[in-house]
């Protein structure tokens, strides 16, 4: 694994701006639209945004295992380090006419995620884990190298609210169990949404709290969580443990999460202790 430089955290981004690009000449012609075998849809501009990244990966990260959603896990993947690559979550959103899809590209290493990258391929923004801690958001054309950032800021979670607290949720994804852990929230207001983006309004304050408490692929949350953590927040599982990822006998899966801007919240909350029982 190379050292976090900032000429790698750029090496990446421009990977993923090339990525983004490519997902919207897909948009712009024929999706192509198939089901899979777990009968989730896959798109031309899936496939095509995936091949960039993996070909990038090569190039910023020799012998660095890729596991992909589309292309799955090597079968000799060994060693505590690799990357984990959604290279089009929101799929249904894309078909729907939405914007709320996205990429990410997390690198893992000690069973936690490192580096993260998403962009938002129809606004032009790219939330990172900055080289030297931290995290930033970057205005950058799809396509444009990273050297082109026609803006960069950095971001942070806002402390919890006295009122007015707002909690992303899922526009498809949102259950009977994320619905009790809301109800437990005073005065929350759920926004729904598509896609892993959720996590990045977490990141820079412009939501203070995400639940997903069902199983979800370690690729959809994994670029987040690095943002999240880098900028401030936590990520946690609905027990309130670290998300860790690897294979494992569950394969590349995760039990759930919570991601919270204030990492105080769940105790002041009285949400902390025994999470996973006050939600299921």
């Amino acid at each position: 694994m190379r050292d976090v430089t900032p000429s790698l955290i750029d090496e990446l981004t421009s990977v993923v701006s090339r990525a983004a690009a490519a997902i919207l000449t897909a948009r712009a012609g024929t999706l192509a639209p198939r089901r899979k075998a777990d009968s989730s849809p896959v798109t031309a501009a899936d496939e095509a945004s995936e091949q960039i990244i993996l070909d990038g990966l090569q190039q910023a990260l020799p012998g660095v295992p890729v596991v992909s959603e589309e292309a799955g896990a090597p079968a000799d993947l060994t060693g505590e380090t690799f990357a984990l690559v959604d290279p089009l979550d929101g799929t249904r959103e894309l078909l729907a006419g939405r914007d709320e899809f996205c990429i990410n590209l997390a690198v893992v290493w000690g069973g936690r995620a490192q580096i993260g990258i998403m962009s938002s391929p129809t606004a032009g923004l790219v939330w990172r884990t900055a080289a030297g801690g931290g995290a930033e958001r970057l205005r950058l054309t799809p396509g444009a190298p990273a050297s082109t950032v026609a803006e960069c800021r950095q971001i942070v979670p806002r402390s919890w609210p006295a009122t007015g607290a707002i909690a992303a949720v899922s526009r498809s994804h949102l259950d009977v169990s994320t619905k009790a852990f809301l109800a437990k929230i005073p005065g929350v207001a759920p926004i729904a949404s598509g896609s892993a983006l959720k996590l990045c309004r977490v990141a820079e304050g412009a939501a203070d709290v995400y639940p997903r408490l069902s199983t979800v692929s370690q690729w959809d949350v994994a670029a987040g969580d690095a943002i999240v953590t880098a900028a401030g927040g936590k990520v946690t599982t609905p027990a309130g443990a670290p998300l860790a990822y690897g294979g494992g006998a569950g394969g590349f899966l995760v039990p759930g999460f919570i991601a919270w801007g204030d990492p105080s919240a769940a105790h002041r909350l009285g949400l902390a202790k025994g999470q996973g029982e006050s939600v299921s």
